[in-house]
């Protein structure tokens, strides 16, 4: 069994581990193989989250995957267009705008369909004034409370759990870091208070929630790359996202998340053309090889 592993901030060597549930967790997601890559039809992806020696959970191979296999894709928990993109992007699924017929009250989306995708937060959202909210994370540079504002307006909007990020490993936040986001936990509770948002349906939000919310955030978010195009070769779609500065926001997936880093990765996230993640092998990737990752 292969640990799958991405660019790294720690090395760990992995072996199976033998315990009472072989399997945690094991998904259904879209992935594809070289044969059914080809014919459009998606099969179960093959990879199964375990655990490893030294590093929790991890994300292992089921079978052999070959060099520029697709692994799998996968849609975004949550995610939000950085404050210098916002009105280049759609402010759904991050696409490059290239229309902008298909506008909200304050933002432009890429398609219809995003615009309809994106009531589960926008109808909740375009009720309050968030301007101090976003000039406090424009001024301090921060972009993951904005990420946690559109989850309590999806919390709010009933499309999502208020524990739906529970599952993920959370940063380690000191004293002094829990401190500094009180303002911004202020300002979110009172902006959906002045909008007269019912009581009963912020009771999830509490200083607690908006600090573990930004503690998970903080290690499972993704920087949002696109490669601008239909870039099937690895490198090709690196060298186009540098070329282009392609970074248009910020996601939190669920199964990227639980891959472990490391410096010789294996496994590549790309971005095409929206939030959706698509993960490929930079390399062959053998079932019981000791070593994998993104």
């Amino acid at each position: 069994m292969s640990p799958l592993v991405r660019y790294s901030r720690w090395f760990s060597r992995y072996r199976n581990l033998k315990f009472e549930n072989k399997q945690l967790i094991t998904f259904s997601s879209s992935a594809t193989n070289p044969e059914n890559e080809k014919l459009h039809r998606p099969g179960p992806p093959p990879i199964r989250v375990d655990l490893t020696e030294s590093a929790g959970r991890g994300v292992f191979a089921t079978r052999r995957i070959g060099a520029g296999d697709l692994i799998h894709t996968a849609k975004p928990i949550v995610s939000h267009p950085s404050l210098s993109t916002i009105s280049n992007v759609c402010y759904f699924c991050l696409n490059k705008l290239a229309l902008t017929e298909f506008k909200g009250q304050s933002a432009a989306f890429c398609s219809q369909e995003c615009k309809e995708n994106a009531k589960v937060f926008y109808d909740v959202e375009t009720k309050a004034d968030w301007l101090a909210f976003d000039d406090y994370c424009r001024t301090q540079c921060l972009k993951y409370p904005l990420m946690a504002k559109r989850l309590a307006c999806m919390v709010i909007s009933g499309a999502t759990s208020a524990e739906v990020l529970d599952i993920l490993q959370p940063a380690s936040l000191s004293h002094e870091r829990t401190l500094e986001m009180e303002e911004g936990f202020r300002l979110l509770r009172s902006s959906f208070a002045k909008a007269n948002i019912e009581d009963e349906k912020m009771e999830f939000l509490t200083k607690q929630w908006y600090a573990n919310v930004l503690a998970r955030i903080r290690i499972n978010v993704f920087r949002v790359e696109l490669a601008v195009g239909l870039y099937e070769d690895l490198l090709s779609s690196a060298a186009a996202c540098v070329e282009a500065e392609a970074a248009v926001g910020s996601a939190v997936y669920m199964l990227p998340s639980f891959y472990n880093h490391d410096c010789d990765p294996n496994t590549h996230i790309i971005w095409i053309d929206n939030t959706n993640a698509r993960l490929k092998a930079l390399r062959d990737i053998e079932m019981k090889s000791s070593e994998s990752a993104i």
